[in-house]
């Protein structure tokens, strides 16, 4: 069986093509989406002797046409570390207050012409009674916000016993967010102690303030445009140590499912309630999984939409692709709105297609046990002592750019070959199941407009 996909932009995409293998890359290449603070190897992992060298296995030339899984052929190349410090961007700060007849307020805010729309129930979201603290990344029409959530408990029956605030911002860009977590915990904990005194605030605005950008009917990240490989904004927040590797041991085989998922540019709404900082982290790693560094590649870079509430309905129903999460469970019956659905470790699919990529299938297994039988190698050269070592986190990230370098230049590849096909051998060398990731590598097919003839040697196996 041939099964013809993506015909209608062949042409377009030989013109724009310009591959570059992970071997070429060079400084000026995508930044990734989270570099570690401390970390001063530029992915690369040196030896001893300061020569480059690579925890994942090459690819043998001879390998054998049955074998179910490929392990991927990764060295680490020099991913480009920021030159220059991205400087603050905080267009608003803010202080929400739960008021026991009105519910939640903005308190304070500056400066005071910045609409700050629906900002507090982004700042403390729903069922956050419960819960004694939080932290809370969100998105605010084309700004970008962070808030640290306290609740003091008190002897005092006009406030019902606990007072209940929030202190945030809101900046142009995610990427530096991160740098005032700490500050807004002290604010948070400083107004609930002491009502009413912002002089520390308006200090902190008048020291940080940056541009209000322009206004625009979508966000950022929903943009039609182009996105070039050499401004592409690193994304650092701050996070527990093990952000993503503990996401990856989190969802275990099913990683591969989400990381299907995100290529595909699935709408994925992650569903937890309060607290909803570490939901807040999943949807930053899920974002990672999507990372692409080919060159010349024209592709929309996941971005995280972080909380989303009621108050979002109405811009999620007009959105193509999103990854976000939420503590309202009303969201479960409107599917309409996503077409994944995370409840903690339960994928679930609005539509039988995609079901059909939810299940996790040999080659998942085995490229699981892969990833972590490299992890626990690294794990093991860390204890050794060597300082010349990538952190856990950059070397998962890492193994997922290369993964989808390796998946997209194979298939591109095979789009510009003389015959155009893509036969069972190529699938397994991109780490997937001829048949069982089928349905996956058509619609990645269709959605990227990548033109081959995909050969299904085993038609009668079911897929």
């Amino acid at each position: 069986m041939i099964c013809t996909i993506g015909s209608r932009h062949q042409t377009e995409i030989k013109k724009q093509l310009n591959i570059k293998t992970i071997f070429d890359m060079d400084e000026e290449e995508e930044k990734p989406l989270l570099l570690n603070e401390d970390d001063d190897t530029n992915g690369v992992w040196r030896t001893s002797n300061n020569t480059r060298s690579s925890i994942f296995p090459f690819r043998s030339q001879n390998s054998v046409a049955g074998n179910t899984f490929l392990p991927i052929e990764v060295p680490f190349s020099n991913i480009a570390q920021p030159t220059e410090e991205e400087p603050d961007s905080v267009v608003a700060v803010f202080v929400v207050a739960f008021d026991t007849r009105c519910g939640n307020i903005v308190e304070w805010n500056t400066p005071t012409e910045v609409d700050l729309g629906t900002v507090e129930f982004k700042a403390m979201p729903s069922g956050a009674h419960n819960i004694e603290s939080d932290f809370i990344y969100f998105r605010l029409k084309n700004l970008f916000g962070l808030s640290i959530y306290e609740k003091l408990r008190l002897d005092s029956s006009i406030e019902r016993g606990a007072r209940m605030k929030s202190v945030g911002l809101l900046a142009a860009s995610y990427t530096t967010l991160h740098r005032h977590m700490q500050f807004l915990e002290n604010q948070v904990r400083h107004q609930l102690q002491t009502p009413g005194k912002y002089e520390q605030l308006e200090e902190f605005f008048k020291d940080r303030q940056g541009m209000l950008p322009p206004m625009s009917s979508q966000p950022e990240s929903c943009l039609a445009r182009k996105i070039k490989v050499d401004n592409f904004p690193q994304m650092q927040i701050t996070h527990p140590a093990g952000c993503f590797s503990q996401f990856i041991q989190f969802f275990g085989e099913s990683i591969f499912v989400l990381w299907k998922l995100v290529l595909l540019q699935k709408r994925i709404l992650f569903y937890s309630q309060p607290p909803i900082g570490v939901v807040c982290y999943r949807v930053y790693c899920a974002c990672c999984l999507g990372k692409i560094t080919l060159d010349g590649f024209d592709h929309k870079q996941p971005k995280p939409y972080f909380y989303v509430n009621i108050a979002d309905i109405d811009h999620l129903e007009t959105e193509m692709s999103y990854i976000a999460c939420t503590t309202e469970s009303i969201f479960h019956e409107k599917n309409q709105l996503y077409d994944i659905y995370v409840n903690n470790q339960v994928v679930t699919a609005t539509t039988h297609h995609n079901e059909s990529i939810l299940k996790v299938n040999k080659v998942d297994k085995e490229r699981y046990k892969n990833l972590m039988n490299h992890r626990r190698d690294l794990d093991h050269q860390q204890c050794l002592g060597d300082d010349g070592l990538p952190s856990e986190e950059h070397f998962c990230q890492t193994y997922f750019a290369h993964l989808n370098n390796q998946l997209f230049q194979t298939l591109l590849e095979a789009s510009m070959s003389h015959d155009r096909t893509l036969t069972e051998d190529h699938v397994r060398a991109m780490g997937l199941d001829p048949v069982g990731d089928r349905h996956f590598i058509m619609d990645l097919l269709e959605l990227y407009a990548i033109d081959v003839m995909l050969m299904a040697e085993n038609p009668c196996c079911p897929v």
